[in-house]
């Protein structure tokens, strides 16, 4: 019998070399606690369709020092783009909905409160998300309104010297647990689109989480209602009108989805190498036929093109900066090339690609979800499509 693939041939290209220590010292501890804290039980949340010790996990990640951590001050861990996508990977190449977590709470609700919150909200907030002992959700998209949020109907409208909301939120990662939301509301006259803090304590807010899915299963999804929830001044984000506040949170949080997106594709192609290696059929491993040979040359070159790309994305994101039109390039390929290398391995695995004994196809459903959220390929393509010509299309 074959041995596994040596370390070596996981990396052909060397993509390592690109790397600092430090860079790697960050993905060696995420990748560390992935092992001990996440890898021997998220098969069983992902059948169970729970995460049993939700709040334990996010403590941990606090200690950790992952959530918020491209992130300065407050408790904040303030590293870099690539150390950020990095440890998005890790996460990702354990679970999607691990990464999503860990997403969520740093580059959607931590974010907006970082850039765009005042320095009371930040001060409440920021230290004890930062730590997990607070757990933030991003209320955006609504029953009717998901790629469109130009016309989202949560309504925010002025009652004195306070605000009030009412509306509906749903797929809503965390929505359920969370101890903070950040609701995007209209507020007519009084501002356009204005981000708000809501405690998720506030009277006429409810959480309920959303049953029966089949993707994402190892993650908290829920529905929002904000029945004339009344908030003080003080909740309204004052850095920000119109639609540019959670477009740049979303941005961060793609940002990370170019990068997990490399770690689902990742535990796939490694799975199938090691299956391939082991597998005998005809007197010989499966390794040893072409066409499977074949199949694990395709499904290396695309991982190793997508991971350069998130790398080459991050090096812009710390030195000059990254363009949204750049972001989306990078989920469209990346999330696209993850789903054909899963599929591919599931192929490879045989039957036993649909079994939870191996991870192929808990990937290969949640990526089926990362491909829809945060911009479905069709808003991407768009995206790219009026960077490239310089017209809108999405109308």
């Amino acid at each position: 019998m074959t041995a596994a693939a040596p370390a070596e041939q996981y990396d052909l290209l060397a993509i390592d070399t690109l790397l600092s220590s430090d860079e790697k010292d960050v993905r060696a501890s995420v990748r560390q606690f992935c092992d001990s804290a996440v890898d021997p039980h998220v098969a069983e949340w992902f059948e169970a369709g729970d995460l049993p010790s939700i709040r334990e996990l996010t403590k941990a990640l606090g200690d950790l020092g992952v959530l918020g951590m491209h992130l300065d001050g407050y408790g904040c861990a303030g590293m870099s783009a690539v150390e950020y996508g990095l440890a998005c990977l890790e996460l990702e190449a354990s679970d999607s909905g691990i990464r999503s977590l860990v997403s969520v709470q740093g580059s959607l609700a931590m974010y907006a409160l970082w850039r765009w919150g005042s320095d009371e909200q930040k001060a409440e907030w920021l230290p004890r998300m930062a730590a997990g002992l607070a757990i933030g959700c991003f209320g955006l998209t609504e029953p009717d309104h998901g790629s469109d949020p130009s016309g989202l109907r949560t309504r925010a409208r002025r009652s004195g010297a306070d605000w009030v909301l009412s509306g509906t939120k749903t797929w809503i990662t965390n929505g359920s647990i969370a101890d903070v939301a950040i609701v995007w509301a209209d507020a007519g006259e009084d501002g356009g689109i204005r981000g708000f803090v809501v405690p998720t304590d506030s009277a006429g807010f409810t959480a309920h989480p959303i049953e029966h899915k089949l993707s994402l299963r190892a993650s908290v999804t829920s529905e929002l209602v904000l029945d004339e929830v009344r908030l003080p001044e003080s909740a309204a984000l004052p850095g920000v009108t119109g639609l540019r506040g959670p477009l740049s949170c979303l941005g961060e949080a793609r940002y990370g989805i170019v990068w997990g997106a490399m770690g689902a594709a990742r535990t796939a192609f490694r799975t199938a190498l090691d299956y391939s290696l082991t597998r005998q059929q005809f007197g010989r491993p499966i390794a040893g036929f072409q066409l499977t040979q074949e199949k694990l040359a395709r499904m290396n070159q695309e991982l190793a093109l997508g991971t350069l790309l998130a790398l080459h994305l991050g090096r812009l994101k710390d030195s000059s900066g990254v363009r949204p039109a750049q972001v989306s390039a990078g989920k469209l390929n990346n999330v696209g090339k993850a789903l054909e290398i899963c599929r591919t391995a599931r192929t490879i695995l045989g039957a036993n690609g649909i079994s939870l004994e191996y991870p192929v196809i808990r990937h290969l459903t949640n990526l089926e979800s990362v491909l829809t959220y945060e911009g479905t390929a069709e808003i991407h393509t768009l995206t790219v499509g009026q960077a490239l010509t310089g017209i809108p299309a999405f109308r």
